[in-house]
């Protein structure tokens, strides 16, 4: 039985995955149905090697890693005590990758934004691939929650308006109180003027 080999590749990233057809289940020869080995080589870094486990925790860390930056969400991905992890490090991604062999140290890689998306379309095309039959274990994509989207904003800036227009109305309110109130002008009549009496015989 021939080993089949499939690469995908960018600017930055290249994947190379081994393996043969699972001929119980009906696979034809061309497929991937049992994966024996995979190789990644990023711009900068060794060459990775390991096995599905390993191939798995990769996909299962980066891809969520990169929908979640895509909406503006910063969060870690991936168990500390697991062979991957990514999360936000200033303005680049910091890839934590471990060892299963002991006293391995584990290896971290910066990667910028561009290298961090040729990784994640590597990803992609494995992952889509009709010619790969493997079932993979990781959870399926699905939409943010909207507490996630709502945290993405920092506190400071969520309180911040409502503080100030809360503030800006006690303060009018306090205004108010103070000034006082005009004085109600009563207005007064005009008196009548006096009237002249049409003098009679009698007054001459």
């Amino acid at each position: 039985m021939l080993k089949t080999t499939y690469q995908y590749e960018q600017t930055a990233a290249r994947l190379v995955v081994e393996g043969f057809p699972d001929l119980s289940a009906g696979h034809s020869s061309d497929a991937v149905g049992i994966l024996s080995s995979w190789r990644l080589q990023l711009v900068g870094a060794p060459e990775l090697e390991g096995t599905r486990d390993h191939l798995e925790a990769l996909m299962a860390a980066v891809m969520p890693y990169a929908r979640h930056r895509l909406s503006g969400v910063q969060r870690r991905f991936g168990q500390e005590s697991g062979f991957v992890s990514i999360g936000p490090n200033q303005t680049n991604h910091l890839l934590e990758l471990r060892s299963s062999r002991e006293g391995v140290e584990p290896l971290q890689l910066k990667l910028d934004d561009a290298e961090l998306a040729d990784l994640v379309r590597c990803l992609d095309q494995l992952r889509i691939d009709t010619r790969v039959k493997l079932t993979w274990t990781f959870p399926e994509d699905r939409p943010l929650q909207r507490q996630e989207i709502v945290d993405r904003i920092p506190l400071q800036k969520r309180l911040g308006p409502p503080l100030l227009a809360g503030v800006a109305l006690a303060c009018s309110i306090a205004t108010a109180w103070l000034v006082p109130l005009p004085q109600e002008i009563k207005e007064t009549s005009p008196a009548p003027a006096p009237v002249e009496k049409p003098e009679t015989q009698s007054d001459r």
